[in-house]
This record gives structure tokens, sequence and C-alpha cells, in this order.
């Protein structure tokens, strides 16, 4: 790790961190907190996935959409109307959006074949993105002048590394460059994010074996063809299913590469001295 203790942490001139762990435990607010101290640059590698990398497939996506109303197509014929996505730190919808869900094309389902390569698009992309930060570490300090650095990371982060291959390309890169920090929660938080997606089932990005496995299973288990899959129950089908998966990924991920920390504390940091003193502490709590 880049810094072995926390007297090493609290005193880098250019304190380095990057965040991991299961989407709505926390990752986002503690870099919000940090940009908001004034002194810290933001690197979302789920926007930078949604701009640099899908962005383009994204804005075709709607477009798409949009010219099967006779009146915008011929707008947007004549170049009359602008079409594109408005995807922020905090809204990824356009991103999510263009994923999509898998089944009954009448309730907006994408085939199956067409689902897995937007989902091969975003596994490329997200490798490209999280191999981009040591680049926007130089970036962030050469051109605005910030010397600390958070990455804030997309959920999804586990299912395209190696956690236990010590040349893991993407690993061995953001280890070397940032402090790597997972934000863990307990069974309770996993229950709690579950009945949440259930509530707004949203697309998600899983490994390809993971989802092909769960798109048989759950044809297999409702007796019903994939035309006639209802794309919202699969999609909860999944997360209920595969979040369970990932939390042993996470585990290697900071056994092998950072640390840890509880998301019940993340959940009492109010501002920027907070987040670095949970940092430290972890750090000690490591040795």
């Amino acid at each position: 790790m880049i810094y072995k203790t926390a007297r090493d942490w609290h005193a880098a001139p250019d304190k380095r961190v990057l965040f991991f762990g299961m989407s709505g435990l926390g990752k986002t607010h503690l870099a919000n907190l940090l940009r908001a101290e004034g002194h810290w640059f933001h690197y979302s590698v789920d926007y930078r996935i949604g701009t640099a990398y899908m962005g383009e497939h994204i804005s075709d996506n709607l477009k798409q959409q949009a010219m099967q109303v006779p009146f915008l197509a011929e707008l947007l014929k004549s170049d009359s109307i602008y079409v594109g996505s408005n995807i922020t730190f905090d809204n990824l919808a356009p991103l999510s959006t263009y994923l999509g869900k898998p089944g009954n094309p009448d309730l907006g389902g994408l085939s199956f074949a067409e689902y897995m390569s937007r989902q091969d698009l975003h596994r490329r992309a997200e490798i490209n993105a999280l191999l981009d930060t040591p680049h926007f570490i130089r970036r962030a300090h050469d051109l605005y002048g910030y010397s600390n650095f958070v990455c804030d990371t997309g959920g999804s982060i586990c299912e395209v590394v190696e956690p236990d291959n010590p040349r893991d390309e993407v690993l061995k890169t953001l280890s070397a460059h940032t402090l790597m920090v997972w934000i863990e929660g307990s069974e309770d938080h996993t229950d709690e994010l579950i009945r949440r997606f259930d509530r707004a089932p949203k697309p998600m990005y899983y490994q390809p074996r993971i989802m092909r496995q769960l798109w048989d299973d759950f044809k297999r288990e409702r007796g019903v063809n994939a035309a006639d899959v209802v794309p919202d129950d699969f999609i909860r089908f999944a997360y209920a299913r595969a979040i369970r998966h990932r939390v042993p990924l996470y585990a290697g991920m900071a056994r092998n590469w950072g640390l840890t920390v509880q998301a019940s504390d993340v959940a009492t940091v109010r501002d920027a001295k907070d987040v670095t003193d949970l940092v430290g502490t972890a750090l000690e709590s490591r040795r």
C-alpha cells in the first residue's frame, strides 16, 4: 500500500484514496465530502464510463428512441434539435438506461444477445476508465493544481478484476497509485439494498458467466420463454442473487490490495476531516 501507517497518511501532502464496495453504501458520499472541502479532485469512474467510453452509444440510443416519434424525427434529421444525455456524478441514469434489461420487447426489454453486447461494452469501458486513474491523478495536479485525489468507483469493479491474481493489471495499477478502501456492509445493509432495489430496479453489470447462469435459472424457475420474461422481474431476481456473490470479491480486493472500513462508520462522517480520520483509523487497524 502507498501509505503504511496512519501517520504516513495524515502527513502526506498528496493523499490519494479509492473507495470501492456495493452501490448505496457511501462511496460517492465520501467523495463528495472530500471534494466539498476544496482541495480534493473527485474522479468518478461511472461518470468517465458514461461520457468518454459510452457517451456515443448512449446518445445514439436516445436518438433511436426519438426517431420513433415522427415529429421529433423530422427535427432530428434537419439538425433542428439536439438529443443527448445529461449524465452527472449524482445522476447516472443515462448509463444504466442504455444498459437496459432483457425480456419482453413490448415491456421495453432487449433481446438477450443485445443485452449481453451492451454488457460487454460496459465491461471494456469500466476497465479502461479504471486504468485511466493515474492519468487523472496527473491531470488533477498539473492542470488544476489538486494534490489530493479521490477515486469513486462503481459497484461493479469487482466484476472486472481478479482479486487473488497478483498480476491483475487493474488492481496493480490502482494499488500503485491509490490507497484502496473497501466499504463493508453488514447482512442488514445487503437486505436493505435489495429492498431498495425492488422498489426501483435498474440495469446493472455482472460477469458474463454469472449473467448467463442467472438468465437460464430465471427462465427455468419461472417456466417462461425469453420473449415472455418481464424485464423488471428478471432484474430484481438477478440483483438479489448476484449481489451476494460480490461480497467475497470485495473482501479479496481488500485483503490483497487495500483495507476495510465499515458502512456503519461511514454513515457517521460529516466532513472531510472525518473521512481522512476514518481512513487513518483503518490503516492502524490493518497493522
